[in-house]
């Protein structure tokens, strides 16, 4: 998700893209999980062109759509899983307009589809999951108001004058804020 100003990838949970420094997220809260193991974005894919033939950037932008904007996988990793694809004949691709491919699929990849199928509606739910997560957790009013504060802090700390009971007021006011969100 370059275009919100941080990395590509999940979010809570599952980072945001496949893991920072030492393996864990940059918000301190462990290890990240990878979006997908082994071999599960092929059948993501393969699924997704069943549902209607698509170009790369398609699948792209679907996979991002249903996680809500949260992961959109980059095309160093779907081009390839295309080629594969397309080299285990699960997929096609058909005439289309201008320079993308327009992949479909073939009647092996329909039988991959049904030998996998309860992997893949577990797959489709994961990422749902994580659009509904995103959803609740990251609304833009609620980052707003949480800088709004923090600019707010950093100004009014950052002046000579507040002293500690100016600050024990600020805590105070903090803490009750968290307690009444807890409550909510």
């Amino acid at each position: 998700m370059h275009r919100g100003g941080r990395g590509r990838g999940f979010g809570h949970g599952f980072g945001r893209g496949f893991g920072g420094r030492h393996g864990d997220d940059d918000e301190g809260r462990g290890p990240r999980r990878r979006m997908f193991d082994s071999g599960e974005l092929r059948l993501v894919l393969l699924k997704l062109i069943a549902d209607e033939p698509r170009h790369g950037y398609d699948l792209i932008r679907q996979i991002e759509e249903l996680t809500g904007g949260a992961y959109a996988p980059s095309p160093g990793v779907i081009y390839p899983t295309l080629t594969l694809l397309d080299d285990m004949g699960q997929i096609a691709a058909q005439q289309s307009e201008g320079a993308k491919k327009l992949f479909a699929i073939t009647p092996e990849g329909e039988a991959e589809l049904d030998a996998n199928k309860a992997l893949i509606d577990a797959l489709i739910a994961r990422l749902a999951a994580v659009g509904e997560e995103r959803q609740r957790t990251d609304s833009a009013s609620v980052r707003r108001a949480m800088g709004n504060l923090r600019q707010v802090l950093m100004n009014r700390l950052g002046r000579r004058e507040a002293d500690a009971e100016t600050l024990h007021a600020i805590v105070a006011l903090i803490d009750d804020a968290a307690q009444k969100i807890e409550r909510l």
